[in-house]
């Protein structure tokens, strides 16, 4: 009864995402066509995010580690355990942003419009989509477009979850541009909803969400991609509390 339960409550919210996407489609798909497409968009992902969630019981508890100045331009980089990830880390930017993500997503109803739009898309296995993903990131990060990006590329298939090895994409990026790298540690998504919440389920409760202070990465040379990308794991490691 309780897994039955949970099913239909992710039956709800899913729908629930979909009826407030249908509701603000046209002006959305107006606001497409503007040059600030970023910021307004942004802020109606914000608004489905934050109406769908919260009729579904689903709040997000949002810590910063430190004050952040959001008219940087950043790299977010976040764990990934859930698909309400996405969801935390655009209640909790603050500025104008992208997701890179798998390109499968571009065949969802809600997320399809997104990387369609302002979001970047990328065929995991294809070195080449790789190359064009980060090449499109790299000019966003120069537009003044934040980037957010799961370097574990994945959501892990354990369950419970553990951090999977980040690849060094992003902070090969980040050192290349000399852009600041904020890691976001998702601690608790996936007790609420798993992966896309198919097998699990999901229930009404709280994410809690951590945002560590911004790493500068001026000082750093190419050499030391490796060396951030360990130092951004342990940080998300530590405190998401994996052994």
């Amino acid at each position: 009864m309780k897994l039955i339960l949970k099913r239909i409550h992710t039956h709800f919210y899913r729908y629930s995402v979909a009826f407030f996407f249908i509701l603000v489609w046209p002006i959305l798909y107006f606001l497409s066509r503007k040059k600030e497409r970023y910021k307004y968009i942004n802020q109606f992902r914000r608004l489905i995010i934050f109406l769908s969630t919260t009729i579904s019981g689903i709040f997000f508890n949002i810590d910063y580690e430190a004050p952040i100045n959001w008219k940087r331009t950043y790299i977010i980089c976040g764990n990934h355990t859930s698909n309400l990830d996405v969801s935390a880390i655009s209640m909790a930017a603050k500025n104008n942003f992208c997701f890179i993500g798998k390109e499968e997503l571009l065949d969802n109803l809600v997320l399809g419009f997104f990387f369609r739009t302002i979001d970047i898309t990328v065929n995991r296995d294809s070195k080449m989509s790789s190359f064009r993903a980060f090449k499109q990131a790299a000019d966003r990060l120069k537009d003044g477009i934040s980037v957010v990006i799961f370097p574990e590329a994945t959501i892990p298939e354990d369950y419970p979850p553990t951090l999977y090895p980040f690849k060094n994409g992003a902070f090969r990026l980040a050192i290349e541009l000399k852009i600041p790298i904020i890691p976001v540690t998702s601690l608790d998504t996936w007790k609420v909803l798993w992966d896309t919440g198919k097998k699990y389920g999901s229930r009404p409760g709280i994410c809690n969400i951590f945002v560590h202070k911004p790493i500068e990465t001026a000082h750093l040379t190419i050499d030391d991609a490796d060396i951030l990308r360990d130092e951004v794991q342990e940080i998300i490691k530590q405190k998401f509390g994996v052994a």
